[in-house]
């Protein structure tokens, strides 16, 4: 938000949480010191499609340390449903039965006193394998006579457009189309590869405890209940905890089987149990992102009016379905962008294949609607003749304001937004005519290294359906301290800091004096997490409602305390005054020692549980930011290579609490955009061999790899929440990927190359130059 004098809200705010994390202090799960602590490792397969025959445990059971060998056999699991919308026939056993379905899938537990130990004796396990085709590709997995994941099933489409009552054809969809512009596109699929990989520590119940689980996930609330009803527990016998956790990217939002096997055998075992995924397991076991096959036709006037839109996508599900099964209908949602577009066609079907599961990464379903909007818009202006952004300007929605605009494809009502203003600023900072010359004289002058200019012109969802509410509470401890807690689970985000923000400012404490308490089910009774880019504006606005809510309790306590009218208490310095007169102030502890004084509370309702307040915030709705993009690459046609120049970016996230937190996240959504658009790709051979399974093979660019990133800010507040604000977290992400990749296509345009797929390296793009 517009920054205000004598408010922190608004100014850049250096990060509480960064010297514990700077000096080593904070702890990861993997840092807990827990006694008797015993290790499993997992035997997975090594191949992608194969009948399950014997599994030989007897060497590895006879090791040195050796506590327990498990099989499918020996450890009584439930198959866990990857997504409450699919069908029960695609459900994964935890421990592979009668087959195998991808280069990954678990088929024995070692646990072992040691994890070297566990690993010596996981290596021990022989496991029969009767190898069957497999397919990798969702084309070939849909065509006649393609190897079928699960018979039960019948068919490898598991999920679609049809099952929601979507993807109907559109009479007369081109029918006023001058021009009809068609592509296929490649979204591919991309591993999360958080710095921290995945775990468990399951900790059985001790000394009246409840069983413990630290996971270090995003959403501990929703694991809790997965991980109590998998393992035959009430949710009252199990707490699930969270460490500091080192990234997410929605990766660690999914529920892994790997934490049903490890809380089982800790039980069964009564003693606590450890998984720590290496980097290689996490590569192949994590869930991915992305992995679409879009087919897209946009029709237009001569001019470069949209008349229609028609999209036909297949989604990869991996072998067994979850939440990437579904997230096309978020591709759905966004599919008309900014853009006024008359009439959509949008169908798509979740396609099962012998590869790793899908789930969400960092925008889940949004980063592939605007890459294939931007992309065949930038192909409809090279056949008409057209500047890029003359196209776009001339099919922006207007601006719009309360009660909002309804997007193209009839999904989600837009909140507010004014789309050729980002977009207008963006090209003033890029200085987009100055651009447009340096490219012609490159051209002209036949230099090796041509100049690529390209625009992302974005609008997304955040706080989607079913995410746009959220628990949270203020309480004032007894020495004027406050906690605040939320249903919101941070992994890098800065919510430390952002909620003290909120706290600070409405209650007078200073920040220190703030505690945030999260991520704990013994504590945290319910919350939907962090993904979405949800949590300020749902989880903060928890916290501000709270505080009010707290405000007006002590309001009451300071005029009874003070002997004043109730409506001439204002927030001072650490307490509560009278308007006017600072000398007359009760702080926050003697406020909080009186609501538990029943001679000093007298006639007040909601003191129960002291100086704390509670409320379940919800918006109503989702909030839609939104924001251009401007790229500026270097293509050598001698050798392919691609250097990113400059990238320049927009985004308008509502009111901006704090900016030195909204650029992170506009900074690290931006260097995963352009990760997708240039480097990174899981690649599996026919076989469905994994061909990225480390670091590497699987190319993570460093800043090294990146321009300074040039980023600012235009503020169109929702009126959804009290602060105004939008979501952040995956703007980035969503603006920067299909600049980059038409920047590309532009620099090579003059040559007659049309598109080539993501990621766009050096060789790819030394093959489009060859064959133009």
């Amino acid at each position: 938000m517009s920054a205000l004098q004598g408010s922190i809200l608004g100014h850049p705010v250096l990060r509480k949480e960064d010297p514990g994390i700077l000096t080593g202090q904070t702890e990861y799960f993997d840092d807990l010191d827990v006694a008797g602590l015993a290790h499993i490792v997992f035997v997975r397969s090594t191949v992608a499609h194969a009948e399950l025959g014997a599994i030989d445990t007897s060497d590895a059971e006879a090791m040195p340390g050796v506590i327990a060998v498990y099989t499918a056999a020996n450890l009584d699991l439930h198959d866990h449903q990857g997504f409450i919308m699919l069908p029960p026939t695609a459900n994964r056993p935890p421990l592979a039965k009668g087959k195998v379905r991808f280069v990954g899938d678990v088929v024995a537990a070692v646990v072992a006193e040691s994890r070297q130990l566990a690993v010596d004796a996981a290596e021990a396990v022989i496991v029969d394998y009767e190898p069957l085709p497999a397919v990798v590709d969702v084309e070939a997995a849909i065509a006649d006579g393609a190897p079928i994941l699960h018979e039960a099933v019948g068919s490898n489409i598991i999920f679609g457009a049809a099952g929601m009552g979507l993807g109907a054809p559109v009479e007369g969809l081109m029918d006023d189309a001058d021009v009809v512009v068609s592509g296929k596109f490649h979204n591919q699929r991309l591993a999360g590869v958080p710095m921290e990989s995945n775990g468990i520590v399951m900790v059985p119940a001790r000394d009246g405890e409840p069983a413990t689980a630290w996971i270090p996930t995003q959403a501990p609330n929703s694991i809790h209940g997965e991980l109590a009803g998998a393992l035959g527990l009430e949710p009252s016998q199990l707490r699930v905890r969270t460490a500091a956790v080192g990234g997410g990217f929605g990766s660690k939002a999914a529920f892994q089987v790997e934490f049903i096997i490890a809380g089982k055998a800790a039980l069964a075992l009564d003693r606590p149990v450890k998984w720590t995924e290496t980097r290689s397991e996490n590569m192949v076991a994590m869930v991915q992102g992305r992995g679409q096959v879009q087919f897209v036709e946009l029709g237009l006037k001569r001019d470069g009016t949209i008349t229609g839109l028609r999209v036909n996508l297949l989604a990869e599900t991996g072998a067994y379905p979850a939440i990437g099964a579904f997230l096309p209908f978020f591709t759905h949602t966004m599919s008309g962008g900014v853009y006024a577009i008359p009439k959509i066609e949008f169908n798509w079907s979740a396609v099962m294949t012998n590869t790793t599961t899908t789930a969400a990464y960092r925008g889940a379903g949004r980063p592939e609607a605007t890459q294939l909007l931007e992309r065949i818009l930038d192909m409809a202006a090279d056949e008409l003749g057209l500047d890029p952004v003359e196209i776009r300007r001339k099919n922006f929605l207007p601006k719009f304001d309360a009660p909002g605009a309804m997007a193209a494809s009839g999904l989600a009502m837009y909140d507010t937004g004014d789309y050729a203003m980002a977009l207008d600023r963006a090209l003033a900072a890029a200085g987009y005519e100055s651009l447009l010359a340096e490219q012609a004289e490159r051209r002209a002058s036949g230099a090796t290294k041509q100049l690529g200019i390209g625009l992302g012109a974005y609008v997304e969802i955040t706080a989607p359906a079913g995410m746009h509410a959220e628990w949270g509470a203020v309480e004032v401890e007894d020495d004027g301290s406050v906690k605040a807690f939320v249903g919101t689970s941070a992994h890098g985000q800065g919510h430390e800091t952002a909620f003290a923000m909120i706290v600070a400012e409405l209650l007078g404490v200073p920040m220190d004096k703030v505690t945030l308490v999260q991520s704990d089910t013994a504590f945290i009774p319910k919350g939907a997490g962090t993904m979405g880019s949800r949590s300020l504006q749902t989880a903060g606005s928890a916290v501000y409602r709270s505080s009010e809510a707290v405000i007006d309790k002590a309001k009451q306590l300071a005029a009874n305390l003070l002997e004043a009218n109730v409506d001439d208490i204002v927030v001072g310095d650490g307490g509560l005054q009278v308007a006017g007169v600072p000398a007359k102030l009760v702080g926050w502890a003697d406020l909080a020692q009186a609501a538990k004084d029943p001679s000093k509370n007298a006639g007040i309702d909601g003191l129960d549980q002291g100086l704390r307040a509670e409320i379940d915030f919800d918006a109503g709705s989702s909030s839609f930011p939104f924001g251009a993009h401007v790229a500026v690459v270097e293509v050598d046609t001698e050798t392919g290579r691609v250097e990113q120049l400059r990238h320049v970016a927009v985004d308008d996230c509502g009111r901006i609490l704090n900016p030195l937190l909204v650029r992170g996240q506009q900074h690290g959504g931006i260097a995963q955009g352009i990760a997708q658009a240039l480097y990174e790709s899981v690649n599996y051979d026919e076989d469905g061999n994994p061909q990225t399974a480390n670091l590497m093979d699987y190319a993570i660019p460093s800043a090294a790899e990146f321009p300074n990133f040039e980023t600012s800010n235009t503020e169109t507040p929702t009126h959804l929440n009290p602060l105004g604000a939008k979501g952040i977290g995956e703007s980035g992400t969503i603006g920067s990927t299909p600049a980059v990749h038409n920047a590309v296509i532009d620099a090579l345009s003059h040559l007659g190359i049309r598109h080539i797929d993501m990621p766009l390296t050096a060789m790819r793009v030394w093959d489009a130059i060859q064959s133009a």
